[in-house]
C-alpha cells in the first residue's frame, strides 16, 4: 500500500496576496502526516494560532504527488 504523506509548513508572507515567504529560514515546519486527515488538524491548529496575524499562513504539500513509483528514476537520482 502507498504511504499518501503530507507536509504541513507555515510562515509570515511578504504580502498576503501571495505566497511568497518574508523569511524562508523562519518557515515553522509542523510537521510530517501519514493522512490527508490528520495533516488537515495540524494544518487548522497552526492557522488557528496565527489567526490574529494577516500575513501568517500555512499549508498542506501533498508529498506523496512529488514520486510516481511507478516511473522510472530521475536524473537527480541516478547521481547517487
Amino acid at each position: 500500500m502507498t504511504q499518501r504523506l503530507h507536509l504541513v509548513f507555515g510562515g509570515e508572507l511578504i504580502d498576503p496576496s501571495r505566497s511568497a515567504f518574508k523569511d524562508v529560514d523562519a518557515i515553522d515546519i509542523v510537521g510530517m502526516f501519514p493522512d490527508y486527515a490528520s495533516a488537515f488538524d495540524a494544518w487548522k491548529a497552526a492557522a488557528q494560532r496565527t489567526v490574529d496575524n494577516a500575513h501568517m499562513r500555512y499549508y498542506i504539500a501533498h508529498i506523496h504527488r512529488l514520486r510516481d513509483e511507478e516511473a522510472e528514476a530521475s536524473p537527480t537520482e541516478e547521481l547517487g
